[in-house]
Formats: structure tokens, C-alpha cells, sequence
């Protein structure tokens, strides 16, 4: 039987979403642009960038970006929203934040479909991300009292610097929870997507009367206001290791608060291990988003004597993970399908993975299986260019970006050991990592290995994830500095507590294990 030819779901097409976020916040979006938000009220200028949607490659609305004096402007308005705001009693500040709270609430629907427009996320995730990014902060409004008693808010604004990926469950969950601490937040809208639903959610909160200020542009002009300014009180940012080495750099030198999450290569370990069905539901999971995500584990590394095991439990996962067009259906009416990811951020990054794979296969990896994107999973004719099937490879070479970096793709790597030595080295190539998984049969085996493994969060036998409300979050060696944060820490990280407090940072006193 022929399948059938795929349409979009009826009411998801871009043009419908537009007009919805244009309905609902006339005071943010224009016909063909968005507006900063700064010195609090949405203001023109800085030029516009074309930009395309990763799910079909059709232009959506892309950045204003200022420039730097404009940003440096924002700063300083900032400033004074935050001498204004930390005065505000806390009984009101819950209030103001639990209202906003509500009214995303109330549009969860048009912010998941502007993300599933804006960074590809499928259905199910880009609810998720929203649903985060309200419940976690609805904690933080029932639970604020204890955590800032005998603290006051910061002496400037906190600056809030993030990637693409999660645009609402980490940016505009900091942001929140930053403000209900009594700080007026600043934060750049990431270059690479989620401009048009951080916009509506920037102006669904400032409604509330919250100082929030929402800029675009490019980091490498706007970092000098964001990060060196000294009205900023607090930098906190979100992204890869390179940008974030520049930005302890100058945070250091500043004397300056600040909580850096950086990337780093998450590995899942294999010794003594015999529950391979376990494994095997685990697997298509890990694929969730593409691995577009700073827990992803984009490493395995199998004990050599299992490895047969091991392939027997993995190729059937990994060829049941579902890839495809988010907003694609059979009949306008029908249900958004379920997929485990759809396009990639880009299509540039769907060939830099494509080339830094074909490259180490020249160099002597071994491919062990490579998806094909299936077409009944896709709109006639579609551009699929940012689109990328799962592919793992055995031993990438040392010199391919696949054996040192965090890919942030559907790229799996396997490496064989045959040692505890090599299995430690090989699982810790990255310098640190935020999580990590060992699985093996033996508790004591666990209890032995764990705490060598150079991660923040170490699973047994299980994922670990980022977590929110009360659980604890950070980084060992180059994937975290400064700070760490969750539960209460996220509110001390962005609050003045005793004289001479030392906050938790990069320790290895604080790893997390079951």
C-alpha cells in the first residue's frame, strides 16, 4: 500500500504562527520584524538578519542586531530597572512572577510552535522545554523565602549569555528565577534560533511590570557590554568552550560573579556489563533532539571482551530512532507525529558532522551503522539540507574532532578497551564532562570507578540528566566554571549571602553519584 503524501498539520504553518505571536504581543513583533526590549519598552533599530527555519528551510524573521554603544545604553538602563526592583518586597515579586508564569501558561501552545519553527525541536520536546520553564520556576515561587533569607540581590544586573538549544527551560527559567531573587535580568538572544519565542515570552513577562531586557546581535560586539560592564552584577552563560574560555578570561580579571556551563564530551561506560536489554531501551532515548543537548552522550566506551554483546543491543536501537518533518501529518487533523528529533540547527552544522565523519573514516574509523533518512517521514519536495539519520562509528582517529569534542549531533562514537586504566582515560578524554554514565554489574565495581570518572553527575547504569528545582547542577575541569547551581545554589549564585561566603564551584567535594 502507497504511503500517503504528507501536509502540515492545519494551523501550523510559520505564516499562521506569526500572525498568532503578532496577535497576542502587537507591542513586541511588527509585519516583518521584532523589536528589542530595552530600557523598558520595545524599541526599533539595529539591522535585521535573513534567517531560514531549519525544519524545511523557508524564511522566517531573523535578529535586529544592535551594536555595541546601543547595547552599552541597554546596560546602563538596566542598571537602573535593577536599583528600582531590588526594593520591591518579596511578596510582591512572587506575585509579579507568578502571574507571568500564568501567562505562559496560557500560550504554551503558539512558544512550542515558534520553537519547533525557529530551532527544529519536535512536538513533544518543544512542549517539554516550555512546561520546564514553567514548572520549575513555580517551585522556585513557593520555595523562595528560605532560600533568600539573610540575602540581599546583587549590586547590578545579571547578564545572561545562552545557546539556542533550550531557549525557554534554561534561558527564560534563569531569567525568572534571577528576577524573583531582586535582580533586573539582561539576556542576548542566542545567533542561532529561538528569536520570535524568547520575544513573546520577554513580553509576556515584562507585562508583569518584571525588568527584563531582551537584545540582539553578535556576541563578538556585544560582549563588552554584556560581560565587562561594570554595571553588571553577574554573568551567567551557556555554550561551547571557546566563547566561555574568553569569558572567564575577562569575568576573572574582573573579580566579577559568574556561572559558566560549557560543553564537554558526556561518556557512557561498559565494564562487566550483561543487562543489554536495559541498555537497549535506554538507547533511542539518548537520541532525544538530535543530541542537541549539553547532557547528550555522543560516547560509548565498551569493554573490548563484550563489544559482540554490546552491537547486538545497540544496531536495533539505534535503527528504531525516528527522524523527520515536525509539523508533517497524513491529514490536516491528524496528531503531530512522534519523533525522537527532526532537522538539525542548521544545515551547516548537517555537513560539518557529514564531513568530520567522512573524514574519519578516511583516516581508519569503522562505520557500524548509518541511518537514511526516510522520505514518507517528509513533505514533498521539502528542503531537508539541515537534516542528519543517526551515524556511530567504531575508534574515531585522535586527530578527528569526533574523538576529543562534544559533536551536538546524531553522531555516536564507540571506543573498545581492555582495561580499568583505558576505560577511565578513554571516558575522561574531555578534561570534564556534566554527566556520565557507568554501566556495569557489580555495585562495588561502581563505587570504585565512579568517583575517578571526571564528571558532575555520574548515572548507574542510567542517563543523568540537568535537572531543575531542588537537584544540584554543574561541571568537573573545562565543561563548568564558577558557581554551581540548583535549588538554592541558583538562587546564591545570583544573591549577596554572609561576608567571606565562598560559594560551591568547581570541586570535586560536590560530584554527584546515586
Amino acid at each position: 500500500m502507497a504511503q500517503p503524501t504528507l501536509v502540515l498539520k492545519s494551523g501550523t504553518a510559520w505564516s499562521d504562527v506569526w500572525r498568532r505571536a503578532l496577535a497576542v504581543a502587537p507591542e513586541a513583533f511588527r509585519e516583518d520584524r521584532v523589536l528589542n526590549l530595552w530600557d523598558g519598552s520595545w524599541q526599533g533599530g539595529g539591522r535585521t538578519l535573513p534567517a531560514t527555519s531549519p525544519v524545511d528551510g523557508s524564511p522566517i524573521v531573523g535578529p535586529p542586531r544592535l551594536d555595541a554603544a546601543t547595547a552599552s545604553r541597554s546596560v546602563r538602563a538596566s542598571l537602573d530597572q535593577h536599583r528600582a526592583w531590588r526594593h520591591v518586597p518579596l511578596p510582591e515579586r512572587r506575585a509579579r512572577v507568578g502571574a507571568a508564569l500564568d501567562a505562559l501558561a496560557g500560550h504554551r501552545e503558539l512558544l512550542s510552535l515558534l520553537l519547533v519553527w525557529e530551532i527544529g525541536k519536535p512536538w513533544r520536546l518543544a512542549q517539554a522545554d516550555v512546561d520546564r520553564a514553567i514548572e520549575g520556576v513555580r517551585w522556585y515561587v513557593e520555595n523562595i523565602e528560605g532560600m533568600v533569607e539573610g540575602r540581599s540581590p546583587l549590586d547590578g544586573p545579571v547578564s545572561n549569555i545562552a545557546s539556542w538549544n533550550y531557549p525557554m527551560s534554561v534561558l527564560v527559567h534563569a531569567m525568572r528565577v534571577q528576577a524573583l531573587a531582586g535582580n533586573a535580568v539582561i539576556a542576548k538572544t542566542p545567533t542561532d534560533g529561538g528569536l520570535a519565542c524568547l520575544t513573546l515570552a520577554a513580553a509576556l513577562i515584562r507585562r508583569e511590570g518584571i525588568p527584563v531586557t531582551l537584545i540582539s546581535g553578535s556576541g563578538g560586539e556585544l560582549s563588552e557590554a554584556l560581560v565587562r560592564s561594570a554595571e553588571i552584577g553577574c554573568v551567567s552563560f551557556v555554550g561551547g568552550r571557546d566563547t566561555g574560555a574568553r569569558i572567564a578570561t575577562a569575568v576573572t580579571d574582573l573579580g566579577k560573579r559568574h556561572i559558566l556551563e560549557q560543553e564537554g564530551l558526556n561518556t557512557w561506560g561498559i565494564w562487566e556489563h550483561t543487562d543489554w536489554t536495559n541498555l537497549g531501551t535506554v538507547i533511542p532515548k539518548l537520541f532525544d533532539y538530535g543530541k542537541q543537548r549539553c547532557t547528550a552522550y555522543p560516547r560509548f566506551v565498551v569493554q573490548r571482551t563484550a563489544f559482540d554483546a554490546f552491537l547486538a543491543a545497540y544496531l536495533p536501537a539505534v535503527a528504531s530512532v525516528r527522524t523527520g518533518h515536525p509539523l508533517a501529518v497524513a491529514h490536516p487533523d491528524d496528531p503531530l507525529p512522534e519523533l525522537d528529533f527532526g532537522p538539525l540547527i542548521n544545515a551547516s552544522k548537517a555537513k560539518e558532522l557529514t564531513d568530520h565523519a567522512a573524514e574519519a573514516v578516511e583516516r581508519g574509523a569503522v562505520p557500524l551503522f548509518r541511518g537514511v533518512l526516510d522520505p514518507a517521514r517528509f513533505l514533498p519536495g521539502q528542503d531537508t539540507s539541515a537534516y542528519m539519520a543517526p551515524l556511530a562509528l567504531l575508534s574515531p582517529p585522535a586527530s578527528s574532532p569526533l574523538h576529543h569534542a562534544e559533536p551536538f549531533g546524531p553522531v555516536d562514537t564507540i571506543v573498545l578497551v581492555d582495561t580499568e586504566a583505558e576505560l577511565l582515560a578513554a571516558m575522561n578524554a574531555s578534561n570534564g564532562a556534566l554527566v556520565a554514565t557507568l554501566s556495569t554489574d557489580d555495585p562495588a565495581t561502581f563505587s570504585r570507578l565512579a568517583p575517578q570518572i571526571r564528571a558532575f553527575k555520574i548515572g548507574q547504569g542510567k542517563p543523568r540528566s540537568r535537572g531543575d528545582r531542588e537537584e544540584l547542577f554543574g561541571g568537573f575541569g573545562a565543561s563548568w566554571r564558577g558557581a554551581f547551581v540548583g535549588g538554592e545554589l541558583l538562587v546564591h549564585a545570583v544573591t549577596n549571602g554572609p561576608d567571606a561566603e565562598r560559594l560551591p564551584g568547581n570541586f570535586p567535594a560536590y560530584q554527584l553519584t546515586p
